[in-house]
């Protein structure tokens, strides 16, 4: 059986990192995803992801040996791009796959990874990509504004849409057995459920689902095996749940709006027998 660990939206918290290093340590998972918004919000005052994430990968490859699991990564819309190369230097030292826009393979099982997420209300825009149109919703900043750390083509920015990637990762393969590392969740389920509740930007409501729309779509529509998801902290503590199923796709939450760390723990072999840590 393949044991997975799942976790995302860490936000350079010291300490959550370390109860994950433990927690690997302990139960030595085969897998391990990171799904995004990774690094501290004032990844401008240190060099968190060399002088942190590397390292204490590092150590924790030296101390696991053989046991050392095999790790899948993608950034979030919290992290800078500009970090970019530094998670790509860490691949080369071979502590993780970084996955975006690619795919890798565990077994017989196919990994794709995927950063982006629609528009949302903050600055930061390196992660954010139209959605199905050029449509934003109330209260979010277009990516058209804004702000990046990484040069961007103006046509992209401008046209680029989160369907068309998937479209373009994907083309016409079969994923039944593929796991999704996606940062944003779908569209109106639990997973997306964000703390709006009768929020108002000059008299209009703010929808309180704030995932994505392709995505939803992707999955009803390809029916891949798994999908994982972060991004929206608040979501299980607004609808209960950090779980869903659409048709046969099972879909995990590991974002967190509390302190403690979230850990989904599941077998790629077994999928409904997942479950959920606070540690």
């Amino acid at each position: 059986m393949t044991l997975c660990f799942f976790v995302s939206d860490i936000h350079g918290w010291r300490e959550r990192y370390e109860k994950l290093f433990r927690e690997i340590e302990i139960e030595k998972p085969n897998v391990l995803f990171l799904g995004g918004d990774l690094l501290p919000a004032n990844f401008f005052s240190l060099d968190f992801t060399t002088d942190f994430l590397i390292k204490k990968f590092l150590l924790l490859k030296e101390r696991l040996g053989k046991d050392y699991p095999t790790v899948f990564l993608i950034l979030g819309n919290d992290d800078p791009k500009s970090e970019e190369e530094d998670i790509i230097g860490g691949e080369t030292l071979g502590l993780w796959v970084y996955l975006n826009n690619r795919k890798s393979n565990v077994g017989e099982y196919e990994i794709y990874g995927y950063s982006y997420v629609p528009p949302t209300p903050f600055l930061l825009k390196d992660w954010e990509r139209f959605d199905v149109s050029r449509f934003v919703d109330v209260g979010s900043v277009s990516p058209l504004e804004g702000r990046r750390t990484f040069p961007t083509e103006e046509r992209e920015i401008r046209t680029a849409t989160i369907k068309d990637d998937l479209d373009q990762l994907v083309h016409n393969a079969d994923v039944s057995k593929s796991i999704f590392l996606f940062h944003a969740p779908p569209y109106q389920t639990n997973l997306d459920r964000a703390n709006l509740d009768q929020k108002m930007v000059e008299y209009a409501p703010m929808d309180v689902h704030v995932g994505s729309i392709a995505i939803k779509r992707f999955i009803e529509t390809k029916q891949p095996y798994i999908t994982l998801h972060g991004h929206v902290h608040e979501s299980s503590s607004v609808t209960g749940q950090w779980r869903e199923k659409i048709g046969s796709t099972h879909l995990f939450s590991a974002a967190y709006d509390g302190p403690e760390l979230a850990i989904v723990k599941f077998y790629l072999e077994e999928p409904s027998s997942a479950y959920r840590i606070i540690k």
